[in-house]
């Protein structure tokens, strides 16, 4: 890929520029030459033959949206004069792709912390875990208390994990929250969870105990602050130091890579995103699902445009028609609140070469790669299946982060082509599309995906990324976590009482 410019396949009727273009350079493509008739950024599109007002424009090999004005050959393609095509809920149809998916037997393991459960953890921390908002301070407190008593010496971290909810909502919102709680609080990158409560909220203690259903009484505990008599800090460090004190006797022990199950997530995209970054990422994701692990995608507004792509790779009729109701579901919820469905991409995302939805969908959706379609989940789901799931979560980036570690993910694989400092409550490893924000933001980010751009191979670079997240897995720190950048934000829909 060490050239100028890329057409990405060949029915395109547009290039991808890898540098900027100054008007009155020439493109040269299958022995022609295209004369570029504006200045053009990095990352940006140029038109190759002549098109009327109204004809698709073509990227990826599909059409990611129609020119809203006669366009001559070697114009800039952008959001000034491409339209979306997206409208509305769809019909679909099921049209299976027999694509060949081979599974490998891999010897190479990671270091995790093997569960009473089963699960495995690629951290052993420490985690309080608020049951609502009004208890934040205390949580926040009990964690600093901790971590400044024992230096954090045997486990990895202790963090409380604040949020704003576990009262004064209904029904699905209320539901959402305790989905959500409930997966960190039974996550194993936890060596130790204190749920605090305050005692008055609607999700209460007990009945948020309960619904955790068969969980290590050992290593999850309860404090109801209102029911304490005296210092509830006395109370709950006294719990702590319990949990610490099993916790930290936890060791790593080799794990298959089959018991790796990471998240897949972009933010902060531009035009680089589908032809490095995203491609690296859903490689890796092919590789570590022909090895019998897991990936997650989610973002389903940045599924539209693309989407027959995922429901033709479902490996069933019923995961055809569980993806059709993510789909259309969430595009019921943008017209309920009158909002269009194409209503993307970001500021950033049109800065940086992406001009409709269908554009960014269309390279969003490459990190999942080309493995089948093995599951589909709700928001707040924990995993069942192995392989490649689909996960209904919003395309924001703290919401979808926190939706993809709390359905089981022990990492988040993050592209991003703009940068963000930001982590979820498990490793965020950020990956860039260019090797500009490598260089300049070497503090948020963990790997260079434009070294694609730079000339490196795409089996060399997986190699080396593949080795990245072993080491991630197994203990090495992503740079989220040396910032100390870790929250949760959780999905709300409805009224605040």
């Amino acid at each position: 890929m060490n050239k100028s410019f890329i057409k990405i396949n060949p029915v395109d009727n547009v290039v991808v520029c890898l540098r900027p273009f100054k008007k009155g350079e020439l493109l040269e493509l299958d022995g022609k030459n295209v004369e570029v008739l504006q200045d053009t950024p990095a990352g940006h599109k140029v038109l190759l033959t002549t098109v009327r007002a109204g004809a698709d424009i073509i990227k990826y090999g599909y059409p990611i949206g129609h020119a809203q004005v006669d366009m001559e050959a070697g114009t800039w393609v952008n959001e000034k004069n491409l339209k979306t095509n997206l409208s509305g809920t769809l019909t679909y149809e099921y049209h299976p792709v027999e694509e060949a998916f081979k599974k490998v037997v891999d010897e190479r393991t990671f270091m995790g912390y093997r569960r009473s459960n089963g699960e495995v953890g690629v951290r052993n921390e420490i985690w309080i875990v608020p049951t609502v908002g009004c208890v934040n301070g205390i949580a926040e407190h009990l964690a600093t208390t901790l971590a400044a008593e024992t230096n954090c010496k045997g486990i990895d971290a202790v963090h409380a994990w604040h949020h704003n909810y576990g009262c004064s909502q209904l029904s699905g919102d209320h539901e959402n929250t305790r989905k959500v709680l409930r997966d960190i609080v039974l996550h194993p990158n936890a060596g130790g969870v204190l749920v605090v409560g305050l005692g008055c909220e609607n999700n209460q203690p007990i009945d948020f105990m309960d619904f955790l259903g068969d969980y290590d009484h050992d290593r999850v505990q309860l404090m109801v602050t209102q029911e304490v008599d005296g210092d509830e800090m006395e109370t709950g460090m006294a719990i702590l130091r319990k949990l610490y004190a099993r916790a930290s006797k936890d060791v790593r022990v080799a794990c298959p890579l089959s018991d790796l199950r990471v998240g897949l997530k972009c933010g902060g995209s531009d035009g680089f995103s589908g032809i490095t970054a995203n491609p690296l990422v859903g490689e890796f994701s092919d590789f570590l699902v022909a090895r019998g692990g897991t990936s997650i995608l989610t973002e389903v507004p940045e599924m539209f445009g693309a989407e027959t792509i995922l429901m033709d790779r479902c490996a069933n009729e019923r995961l055809f028609e569980q993806t059709v109701h993510l789909i259309n579901d969430f595009k019921d919820y943008f017209l309920s609140h009158g909002e269009p469905v194409g209503e993307n991409p970001s500021p950033g995302n049109k800065a940086g070469g992406i001009s409709t939805l269908e554009d960014k969908a269309l390279g969003c959706t490459q990190k999942c790669g080309r493995a089948p379609v093995s599951g589909v989940l709700e928001y707040g789901d924990r995993l069942s299946e192995k392989g490649l799931n689909l996960l209904s979560a919003p395309g924001n980036d703290l919401v979808a982060a926190t939706a993809l570690a709390s359905a089981g993910c022990q990492i988040v694989l993050f592209t991003t082509g703009r940068g963000t400092p930001f982590g979820t409550f498990i490793p965020t490893m950020k990956i860039s599309t260019n090797s500009d924000l490598f260089a300049r933001k070497s503090n948020w980010i963990d790997f260079n995906a434009g070294e694609l751009v730079d000339g490196i191979p795409m089996e060399e670079l997986l190699s080396k990324f593949v080795n990245k997240v072993i080491a991630v897995a197994s203990g090495e720190r992503t740079r989220n976590e040396e910032n100390g950048y870790r929250e949760i934000s959780i999905f709300k829909n409805g009224v605040t009482l």
